[in-house]
């Protein structure tokens, strides 16, 4: 088993994604994206990019040119039909925006390593 300091950040939200159970007590959209913006403000205190540049990803892979934060656009992406009160979605809905926020985010950090490498 990697420890968790020697993986990437893709391995390591990919583990978060298959139990977000683990890190967060009951698995909400809510507070999957807390724990993530937890995430970023460590990282910029830490001089890491964090999650520098998913809010413009976001918009650029399907989200809405709107005044909605990253957690808005994975909503916009998630969800097309809309959503009444992101703080009490329906099961599925809560499933299917925390499925679609973690398939976004390994994306957007290919992308980022992508680019790196290049």
């Amino acid at each position: 088993m990697t420890r968790v300091n020697e993986m990437s950040e893709r391995e390591y939200f990919a583990g978060v994604g298959k139990r977000p159970g683990m890190f967060v007590g009951r698995a909400t959209f809510h507070a999957m994206t807390a724990f993530l913006t937890g995430y970023d403000q460590s990282s910029a205190r830490h001089g890491a990019p964090g999650l520098e540049g998913w809010h413009e990803w976001l918009v650029a892979h399907g989200g809405r040119d709107c005044t909605h934060a990253w957690p808005g656009q994975v909503l916009h992406i998630a969800l097309p039909e809309g959503w009444d009160n992101p703080w009490e979605l329906p099961p599925e809905h809560e499933a299917r925006a925390i499925e679609v926020l973690f398939r976004l985010l390994d994306e957007f950090l290919a992308d980022r390593e992508g680019g790196a490498e290049g």
